[in-house]
């Protein structure tokens, strides 16, 4: 599966994860849907704000990253 937006592989920072997550959101079908994914990526980040493994942090980012890629095709497929 390819990623859910252009621009997954210059993801390289948790800032950058970020932005690319809530850019992925508004590809949500529904408002309510949108706003509960950007709550849960907003409450995620702030959790893991102290994270400072470099390795540790890739991997969070590549997880984050196909994660999104599965939600955004389990809801857009049922068209």
């Amino acid at each position: 599966m390819s990623p859910p937006l252009a621009g997954a592989e210059l993801v390289r920072t948790p800032v950058q994860l970020y932005r690319y997550l809530l850019r992925c959101c508004k590809l949500l079908p529904t408002a309510a849907m949108q706003k509960h994914y950007q709550h849960a990526i907003r409450q995620s980040y702030n959790s893991h704000a102290d994270e400072d493994d470099p390795e540790r942090i890739q991997l969070m980012i590549q997880r984050a990253i196909s994660d999104a890629d599965w939600i955004l095709h389990k809801y857009t497929k049922k068209k």
